[in-house]
């Protein structure tokens, strides 16, 4: 049987970078192991434990990248003693033969899963803070760069006043920056489960030290700073807190409604023909309609990020239903709903990328629109204008009405173009402003303080909350996968 024969997942044979995938890979997962049982001996060894010898850390030093052949093995060897942990226990210890006896000394198997389990969060978590960065950094850039463009603004979905393009980013940005926020947050928070025996007693421990209590405080101490983490959980059951979990995927489940509605504004924005993804060359927009430049990438970014915003709850149910000191129901979900989530947002943020990095905006389709609603709301102006020459406000009010009601008419039932400004001009009532018509149409005037706001935004916030990330931002160009 070839491996086109049985299902992989598309997180990570399609879509995630290799850099994430590895994080959560069966070798990274193993070699991990290897490097807890390494710092463990280490720690008892320097704590007193005679019995853990120079060889046998340095065999265990020379051998923390567990290899193909060895990783068979272990497998060979789970399927008799169907226990995972102790299979790799038998295997590292075949390698090591100095060590085969002192490995995983009062430890449990939470040690290792577990532990293992956090460093993989927290360096999950260090591959997608910068790119989160860069999104952020490279939308800054297209609202800078369209700060001034007059956009016609939406809300219901019907025409409202104006703002502009670079406005309408800074609201995308705005919740990046609180997701961003929320990463690092979650990131800082995650320290280890620590050397806290089968129920987080540490009686294991107490005994190898002969009831010397200082000696089980430093033991969990010196793990935790052999592992480069300065949190460790202060009290446990077996396992850590899956309250943990919840912590931890919260944030990437609000990034998840981020993105989503950041992809859906510009999917609603393609089909209104102002604003397009990156298209490559030689990209095919449907197999039967040729013409077709289908936004295949935001539609991905909200596929996606459904699923990502799920999985919180699969982090929920668990930490909920956790009985005493461990139940093994969290295990094989956690398997799946970890990792899931950080290959997801992995992918989300490197498709945000590659779409920021790319947007193409048509001043021209974006002006004919303006022009279409523009007349319409500019009647106030009108109205105010026309009585500044002398004119009774409810007479202007009314003749307005009239003309607007005829325009409208024109454009919903003939489908012809909006014409309310010919018929003022046609219309001697208002030949006291006609002079001005131009000026009270003019779009910029109509955007309010939006360019001011984005400068502000963008020379403050955004600014203050990238300035420690400075070493992350670059201009590298994001290749997707598919």
């Amino acid at each position: 049987m070839s491996d086109f024969d049985k299902y992989t997942t598309p997180l990570s044979s399609r879509y995630a970078s290799e850099e994430m995938s590895a994080v959560f890979s069966l070798r990274n997962r193993f070699s991990t192991w290897r490097k807890l049982w390494l710092n463990l001996a280490i720690a008892e060894q320097e704590l007193g434990l005679t019995v853990i010898s120079d060889e046998a850390i340095e065999q265990m030093r020379n051998n923390l990248t567990i290899t193909d052949e060895e990783i068979a093995k272990a497998s060979v060897q789970e399927a008799i003693v169907r226990h995972d942990v102790m299979a790799h226990v038998h295997t590292f210890g075949e390698t090591c033969p100095a060590a085969a006896g002192v490995i995983h000394l009062g430890a449990t198997s939470c040690y290792v899963t577990d532990n293992a389990d956090l460093i993989f969060l927290r360096d999950a978590y260090d591959i997608i803070i910068p790119k989160l960065v860069n999104v952020i950094d490279r939308l800054a850039k297209f609202a800078s760069e369209y700060k001034d463009l007059p956009v016609l603004g939406w809300t219901h979905f019907q025409p409202a006043q104006l703002t502009t393009m670079g406005k309408r980013a800074t609201l995308w940005i705005q919740e990046l920056l609180w997701d961003l926020r929320n990463f690092v947050r979650a990131r800082n928070d995650i320290g280890l489960r620590g050397v806290k025996g089968t129920t987080g007693t540490q009686a294991s421990f107490l005994a190898l030290f002969h009831g010397d209590d200082d000696k089980v405080e430093a033991l969990d101490k010196r793990v935790v700073e052999l592992l480069g983490f300065d949190t460790v959980y202060p009290v446990t059951g077996q396992t850590y807190s899956r309250k943990i979990d919840i912590d931890v995927l919260a944030p990437l489940s609000s990034f998840a409604a981020t993105a989503h509605k950041m992809a859906t504004d510009i999917r609603l924005l393609a089909n209104l023909k102002e604003v397009e993804e990156p298209f490559e060359k030689s990209q095919i927009g449907s197999s039967a309609m040729a013409y077709k430049r289908n936004p295949m990438r935001c539609e991905r970014v909200c596929s996606l990020a459904r699923h990502l915003g799920s999985l919180f709850s699969d982090a929920v149910q668990t930490a909920s239903v956790q009985w005493f000191e461990r139940t093994l129901d969290d295990s094989a979900i956690r398997r799946i709903s970890l990792p899931g989530a950080f290959l997801t947002a992995d992918i989300l943020l490197s498709t945000l990328l590659n779409i920021s990095s790319g947007l193409v905006v048509y001043p021209k389709v974006i002006e004919r629109r303006i022009k279409s609603e523009l007349p319409f709301m500019a009647t106030e102006n009108i109205i105010m204008a026309m009585v500044e020459t002398g004119a009774s406000r409810q007479e202007v009010h009314e003749a307005i009405r009239v003309l607007s009601h005829q325009a409208a008419e024109v454009v919903k039932v003939h489908g012809g173009d909006n014409d309310l400004i010919e018929r003022i001009k046609g219309d001697s009532f208002f030949e006291p402003i006609w002079g001005k018509l131009d000026a009270l149409l003019e779009p910029s005037t109509f955007v309010g303080r939006a360019p001011r706001q984005v400068e502000n935004f963008i020379n403050k916030d955004v600014k203050n909350a990238l300035e420690p990330f400075q070493k992350y931002i670059n201009d590298q160009e994001v290749k997707l996968n598919v």
